[in-house]
């Protein structure tokens, strides 16, 4: 296949840790052909169909950690379409969108010409409209019956109800990534009016408040859904030091584990609905017996789990797309 990555610069890929590196290994493991755009080369004009620069890459044996940013030299071009025309997303087998968060306007408007590139018959994954129908913490919503106690709202004085109820109680934008924005307000209430007016702006600003959950310290387990199916393992990402979110961009520590019980009632229920919908690859945040967030946009913890358990979550992925390009080809297999 001629799969193309949309993706950020590949000169900024830390590649010992960066998943979207480790599905262009897999894919040119299996003899697929690697190509990669940035979502701002995206364009469209009328008459004409969703083209972008692009380029055909190789990838390079071996690749370093890189420098001190772990930037590394691990690909070449064997081809750029910029030095002659923007190359149509149609032709290639299948497109995967793995541009990182934030999900603000520019990914918003990359979407649509994802979508445009769909009806032009393009295979685009994760699917543009579902990406904009899953906000990664609003997506929870649907599934009350896996979440803590949980309000959403700008009200400020509704906020601060919350935690007069629960005593003990996280709030976070629903903007945030990595971990940004979370604070804690224990049962003493420290603060409790500065952090809501610092997340709500006076009522211009929509905060989530959840009940804190004390299993955090074991973990924020990353589920990862492939095809509706979880990967065996998760990767749970344990707060280090006095530190309360789990987030690695955060300094959280990555352990790979087995999936609980819990854990598979969760992945198993939400799998099928989500792959339904055109999300062929998820991460779903559990803490405790918890879901706590649906991430579509850009999921992570390919390497951390391959290295930790040998498990080639990279290849699960491919062999999915495969799937998903060609439907008489089977499933991905059930771990």
């Amino acid at each position: 296949m001629k799969l193309l990555f949309v993706a950020d610069p590949l000169e900024t890929f830390k590649t010992y840790k960066d998943t979207t590196y480790a599905m262009m290994r897999a894919a040119q493991a299996r003899g697929h052909e690697v190509h990669a755009c940035e979502a701002r080369e995206l364009q469209w004009s009328r008459g004409g169909h969703v083209v972008a620069r692009i380029r055909q890459i190789e990838l390079v044996e071996p690749a370093p950690q890189g420098d001190a940013h772990g930037h590394a030299e691990w690909f070449r071009v064997r081809h750029d379409s910029g030095v002659r025309a923007p190359l149509p997303l149609m032709r290639f087998d299948a497109v995967v969108m793995r541009k990182d968060p934030p999900f603000d306007n520019e990914y918003f408007y990359a979407t649509h010409l994802l979508e445009q590139a769909e009806r032009e018959g393009a295979k685009v994954f994760n699917r543009p409209s579902a990406l904009r129908n899953h906000p990664e913490k609003l997506s929870i919503l649907e599934f009350p019956q896996f979440i803590t106690p949980t309000l959403v709202s700008r009200d400020a004085d509704a906020l601060k109800a919350f935690h007069v109820e629960h005593h003990d109680v996280i709030f976070k934008p629903l903007d945030g990534m990595g971990g940004a924005g979370i604070f804690r307000v224990g049962p003493d209430g420290l603060n409790l009016g500065a952090i809501v007016e610092t997340l709500n702006a006076f009522g211009r600003h929509t905060v989530m408040a959840q009940r804190y959950l004390p299993e955090i310290v074991h973990g924020d387990k990353r589920i990862l859904l492939i095809g509706g199916v979880p990967v065996q393992h998760a990767l749970a990402r344990i707060p280090q030091g006095s530190e309360i979110r789990g987030n690695l961009a955060a300094g959280g520590k990555g352990v790979a584990q087995p999936l609980t019980g819990r854990d598979r009632q969760i992945a198993e229920h939400l799998g099928p609905v989500l792959a339904a919908r055109g999300l062929l690859l998820v991460g779903l945040d559990v803490i405790g017996s918890c879901l706590t967030e649906i991430n579509v946009t850009s999921p992570t913890g390919f390497q951390e789990i391959m290295k930790q358990t040998g498990f080639d979550v990279a290849g699960m992925f491919i062999g999915a797309v495969e799937a998903a390009v060609a439907p008489q080809a089977s499933a991905p297999t059930r771990p």
